[in-house]
């Protein structure tokens, strides 16, 4: 009969480690980086999370979440996922759905009403957040947590930023997005919205801020060079975006080119094709150049979108777009000289996005790129004494609303250190704990709980979410597929497994600690540790090694 015990038979006879009469290593209990946490932008304490819900307690799940992110319930729809891309689950079966476990817990704090719980104390400092995008809303946030006193202008008629205004409502329904921005104006943050800022330094002395935060985004769309005759109907995405909203007929029942190679561009053509319209999509390199990632190309396809590659616009006339072929050389797309003609009645450009920093050059010492980006210091500092910024205003990044999230929160950090007198100095991480390092002494069959999703011939019709969450039992279960690499979760695999019963119980939530007066250090403990958490070192210098 086979035994159901999936605990390893100790071997002390031909383990690697092997013992002696003195012992010249012992075990450890560490902490290291599991690789979800280590990927994520917005610095979110995924595995800790993870665990809360695991066990169902999704209220401090949620606490725990928006100690670095104020937007689960976005975050679980928009993010990008680069936690799962890194998750040592897909060396077993596939990937945690960290995004769905966390789209289910955001929900259920709006459902819930769910309050943030911190403690603050005023600093009686203000300071001033231009733009309420990702990266802004998320500085005000993490500012206002602090103790300082905020205040967000933005030029708009809403707050969002690219989540409002580049984001659809099949992939992002804003109702979803207003009640997240409104758990932060509970913060007591204050936003103004149709507040342009002109003059920064001005806006700094008449509110008297002590510090500013720019994070405007990237909502420009670089002008593509080509002649036109006005023949077609060229528009840029932005502008598409908030036409749309208020008169979708212009881009109802037409043929549609949309130019550009990122997210954006596919979800206009994808919104296009829910007008009624022929939607394509046309980028001058190949897939490996475009930004957008393959699942949102496969999701665009699937809909019905075109998507030719190697095409780069030359001229419109009669109607008429003309392109000239490209191919890729040493990395790069260039011309060959030849051309296709394609009709169409629009035409929206989405290729290249830029910042709109302009009223910035006024100021001395801040420094701008050709493009609109800002250069900052290591702590986030423009030029300019005590203005600070972030997000899509930084060179040489992907931009995503993670990526924002993500500065929004390290800039409140260094500009609480500006203004306490108390730099802020970034800790060094903990070492990866890469699937190798795992010590995984049994196997589980649990397959990944996938999102539903619309029929791709249904979700065309409507604007409704293609994506669908998941139930409280396909949460829960899916949480409880994470390995906890790196970290102890008291499996008692250490605890069953030494021979020499040199490893005491502390208590549920306490882990365990080694009695090395029995320790032999026969690394039987390092051998059964699932995740990683226990390490052997060197043993120390004149410390006693014999073994009682």
């Amino acid at each position: 009969m086979a035994s159901t015990d999936i605990t390893k038979p100790v071997d002390l006879l031909t383990h690697a480690e092997g013992t002696g009469h003195s012992r010249s290593r012992r075990p450890v209990y560490m902490d290291f980086m599991p690789p979800c946490n280590s990927a994520c932008p917005a610095g979110e304490n995924i595995q800790a999370w993870l665990s809360y819900a695991q066990a169902g307690n999704y209220f401090e799940a949620f606490q725990t979440i928006v100690e670095d992110c104020p937007f689960p319930a976005i975050m679980g729809r928009v993010c990008v996922k680069p936690c799962e891309t890194g998750c040592n689950r897909n060396h077993i079966d596939n990937t945690i759905n960290i995004h769905a476990v966390e789209r289910y817990i955001g929900d259920e704090a709006i459902k819930q009403n769910w309050p943030i719980q911190y403690v603050a104390y005023s600093t009686h400092k203000r300071v001033l957040v231009i733009g309420a995008g990702p990266s802004g809303l998320s500085a005000a946030y993490h500012l206002a947590r602090m103790g300082h006193t905020v205040e967000v202008y933005e030029a708009g008629k809403e707050a969002g930023g690219l989540l409002r205004t580049g984001i659809p409502d099949y992939r992002l329904p804003k109702d979803i997005l207003d009640a997240e921005i409104d758990r932060i104006k509970k913060l007591e943050v204050t936003i103004r919205l149709n507040q342009k800022v002109e003059d920064v330094l001005a806006e700094k002395q008449a509110g008297n801020f002590d510090a500013v935060y720019v994070s405007i985004g990237a909502q420009l769309i670089h002008e593509e060079e080509f002649k036109h005759d006005n023949s077609v109907h060229i528009t840029d995405a932005f502008s598409f975006f908030e036409r749309s909203k208020k008169d979708p007929v212009p881009f109802t029942k037409k043929k549609v080119l949309v130019y550009g190679g990122g997210k954006l561009a596919l979800y206009i053509s994808r919104m296009i094709k829910r007008f009624g319209s022929d939607a394509s999509v046309y980028f001058y390199g190949d897939q490996k150049m475009m930004p957008a990632y393959d699942y949102e190309t496969e999701d665009a396809l699937a809909e019905g979108v075109e998507v030719k590659l190697f095409r780069s616009i030359s001229r419109v006339e009669n109607k008429k777009i003309i392109l000239e072929i490209m191919k890729v050389e040493k990395g790069k797309a260039v011309g060959t000289g030849e051309f296709e003609i394609v009709e169409a009645d629009v035409l929206i450009n989405a290729n290249k996005q830029e910042t709109d920093s302009g009223f910035l050059r006024s100021v001395s010492n801040i420094k701008i790129n050709d493009d609109g980006t800002v250069i900052t210091d290591a702590q986030r500092m423009t030029g300019s004494e005590g203005i600070f910024a972030g997000g899509d205003m930084l060179p040489g990044e992907n931009r995503s609303a993670t990526i924002a999230i993500g500065h929004g929160k390290k800039a409140a950090k260094y500009i609480n250190g500006y203004l306490m007198q108390k730099p802020y100095i970034k800790p060094d991480k903990h070492q990866t704990a890469s699937y190798k390092k795992l010590h995984m002494w049994y196997k589980t069959d649990a397959p990944q709980k996938e999102q539903d999703k619309l029929a791709p011939a249904v979700a065309v019709k409507s604007f409704n979410e293609v994506i669908h969450g998941l139930n409280e039992a396909e949460a829960r279960f899916e949480a409880q597929r994470c390995l906890s690499c790196g970290n102890c979760f008291e499996c008692d695999g250490c605890f069953g497994a030494c021979p020499e019963d040199a490893i005491i119980r502390l208590g549920k939530g306490n882990r365990y600690k080694f009695n090395y007066d029995a320790c032999t250090g026969c690394a039987v403990c390092y051998e059964q540790c699932p995740c990683h958490a226990i390490e052997m070192i060197p043993e120390p210098v004149n410390a006693v090694t014999n073994v009682k």
